[in-house]
């Protein structure tokens, strides 16, 4: 039999509950986000992600994502991570009606 491996074990930050959270801070043309990723097993509500304007249904992994001068997180958004990668090659995503031309 072989010997067990040792395993690392992450703890949480002091204070809080629910895990630990690996946060960074992103510097981009838009200015400073401060990322979240969110696990799959952690993701308990849908969300809209607002680069592609689809749901983001419950147990998948996504990030978090809010400004860096909003230190409160109120202002937070939750991205599919290929949408919070390519934010800076999309437009504006704009909103027409069912009619509506598109040009």
């Amino acid at each position: 039999m072989s010997p067990r491996k040792n395993r690392r074990t992450v703890r949480p930050p002091s204070g809080g509950g629910g895990g630990p959270r690996f946060e960074e801070t992103e510097a981009g043309p838009d200015g400073d986000w401060i990322v979240r990723a969110v696990a799959g097993a952690n993701a308990a509500k849908p969300y809209r992600c607002p680069g592609c304007d689809q749901e983001i249904p419950p147990g998948v992994a996504h990030v978090v994502a809010w400004r860096a001068d909003d230190r409160d997180g109120e202002d937070r958004r939750h991205w599919h991570r290929p949408c919070w990668n390519a934010r800076g090659r999309r437009g504006p995503r704009v909103q027409r009606s069912r009619n509506a031309p598109r040009y």
